[in-house]
């Protein structure tokens, strides 16, 4: 069940109006039924794996309280290290064990040795990387007593499992989300308004931005042999705003309704296609995950002191481990390698906490040379995307080749799809519309906020009828 489709715009209003006008007595029973909403979210993806969320939940609540009342550091020790185990084997096995296996039996072969991988017929549970990165913050944080152990079952299971979260986050925090859902929510108005406008306009960034990018870059890409320098430039930038809109996006539109139930949610995003150096994109993409990385391994591992040589590996550590987070594929650790790269001069010149400031507003000289870093940034990060997008490195290699050495700049048609100039407009002026929202809290809003709500809903029935695209990319990891 898609944010975009009709058995959510069914399910949605549902849950909200049995969630404020009939199980709102007590805090109780309204995290009661937004548990029974999220399990029947998630099997609507696969029931099966509903026992996985169950035992996972169960997991890291038990072995909370095991470490909080444990008297010794041995006793905590092996809880910790067992709710640590437990949750990173049920990720490596439904994740990672097919390509380990076929990774090693393709070593082997290049050495001369004949292996044939055991690979298992699994399907990757949707979610699985969400919902057990909030369990092992939940389980860290308790060791280094930085919480306490949550004995509600209950208000800790809707921690783990709250629908609008659960397949594509954000990451969220116990020290941010439990002691919101531990008291009784009470209905606001202005606070639904925002959260309808911000499910609108993360539908926006889904299905006009991202879907329409999706049928063009998804045609380039498949397509990238046949495609001159132009379209293999557009094909990168279009799914530079499809990943950006789609998950974005689903961010959005996860917090929005969020604040339908009086929660508050992390945010995810904060304009990265506005960055002026690649640190600072980072600090503004996918902010729960890189914040997570940050405090449970970067930090742990020593961060940024000790000698350059340590924090060079840090920095490498934690971008290889999150690209290989994204995905069990060497594209993804190379998309990781690349942001690695980016990522090193500045750390060498000590130059990565630069840019901490809001982007300027005022329109002069040196604005001129703020936008200049902030389209060379972009450049950078398209180039990576196209290795997260290849299905091969080796694809992705001759895609970028293809640009520099197939220098033919003129327009081309791609089969059975628009004029390539119209989706670039669109961009454009969704790009404009961005800058403009980029100091706003909320995206809908200020003058003619009925009129632009207008065109939003108008431009979401419009493109949600002309596009086949449906599904999430963040979906698969």
């Amino acid at each position: 069940m898609f944010f975009n489709s009709l058995a959510f715009a069914v399910f949605l209003p549902i849950v909200f109006l049995l969630y404020w006008f009939v199980f709102n007595k007590t805090k109780s029973t309204q995290n009661a039924l937004l548990i029974v909403a999220s399990y029947y979210f998630y099997s609507c993806w696969d029931w099966r794996f509903l026992f996985l969320l169950v035992f996972s939940t169960f997991l890291d609540y038990y072995t909370g309280i095991q470490i909080e009342k444990s008297n010794n550091d041995k006793g905590r020790k092996f809880w910790f290290w067992l709710s640590i185990g437990v949750n990173l084997g049920f990720l490596g096995i439904f994740k990672y064990y097919n390509f380990f296996s076929a990774s090693f039996a393709q070593m082997l072969t290049a050495v001369g040795f004949k292996a044939s991988p055991i690979l298992l017929d699994v399907i990757l549970p949707v979610g699985i990387s969400f919902y057990t990165f909030h369990g092992l913050s939940y389980v860290i944080d308790i060791y280094y007593k930085r919480i306490k152990a949550e004995y509600n079952f209950v208000d800790y299971s809707l921690f783990v499992s709250y629908f609008p979260l659960l397949v594509a986050g954000p990451i969220e925090r116990a020290t941010h989300l439990l002691p919101q859902v531990k008291i009784k929510r009470e209905f606001d108005l202005a606070q639904a308004k925002e959260g309808v406008c911000q499910i609108i306009w993360g539908l926006v960034k889904k299905v006009v931005i991202a879907d329409t990018c999706a049928t063009y870059a998804n045609a380039i890409f498949d397509n990238y042999t046949a495609m001159n320098s132009f379209s293999l430039i557009l094909g990168a930038i279009y799914f530079a705003f499809q990943i950006y809109g789609d998950f974005s996006g689903y961010s959005d539109m996860a917090l929005g309704m969020s604040k339908l139930f009086g929660l508050d949610l992390l945010r995810n995003f904060n304009y990265p296609y506005f960055s002026r150096d690649i640190a600072e994109f980072w600090r503004r993409w996918h902010i729960s995950l890189t914040t997570w990385f940050r405090d449970y391994l970067y930090i742990p591992l020593g961060g940024s002191k000790g000698s350059k040589s340590m924090q060079i590996r840090n920095v490498f550590i934690i971008f290889l481990v999150s690209g290989f987070w994204h995905g069990a594929n060497w594209t993804y650790v190379t998309w990781g390698f690349i942001n690695a790269l980016y990522f090193l001069p500045l750390l060498l010149l000590s130059r990565n906490r630069n840019n901490l400031e809001a982007v300027p507003l005022k329109w002069n000289f040196e604005s001129v040379g703020i936008i200049g870093r902030m389209v060379y940034t972009f450049s950078l990060t398209c180039i990576a995307w196209v290795f997260f997008r290849a299905k091969t490195i080796t694809d992705a290699c001759l895609y970028l080749k293809r640009i520099v050495v197939n220098r033919e700049f003129a327009s081309q048609y791609l089969a059975n799809e628009r004029y390539n100039y119209e989706l670039l407009l669109m961009v454009g002026i969704f790009v404009l519309v961005e800058w403009n929202n980029r100091t706003k809290v909320e995206p809908i809003s200020g003058k003619y906020n009925t009129v632009k709500l207008a065109l939003a809903i108008t431009a979401i029935i419009a493109f949600g009828t002309y596009s086949d695209y449906k599904e999430f990319i963040y979906f698969q990891f």
